[in-house]
């Protein structure tokens, strides 16, 4: 592992109008790709829902991601551990973020 691997980066984030700082060792890149995702991913629910309440909306995107993770599991079961290392990196963070906001 290299030095930047070995320890936690901190990133600010905004997630559907709310900053996180989010503690991992992820790179800093990869923390903002997944924090624009579920950010994109909130507003695109929130859009198509009656309920506007954010711990709903992202509830909500949690099980759209889920979903998600199935389908690919389905798909390719030959890929379904790179996606499960890409969904246990997304719940660290997002479970860090939730611990902050707390």
């Amino acid at each position: 592992m290299s030095d930047s691997q070995n320890r936690q980066e901190v990133v600010k984030v905004n997630i559907f109008g709310e900053e996180y700082s989010i503690r991992g060792y992820a790179d800093t890149e990869y923390i903002l790709r997944v924090a624009d995702y579920v950010d994109k991913k909130m507003r695109e629910i929130a859009l198509n829902s009656k309920n506007r309440a954010p711990h709903k909306i992202a509830v909500l995107t949690a099980l759209n991601l889920a979903g998600e993770l199935m389908d690919y599991k389905d798909r390719d079961d030959s890929e379904l551990d790179k996606v499960e290392e890409k969904a246990k990196g997304i719940l660290e963070l997002l479970d860090g973020a939730l611990a902050e906001s707390g």
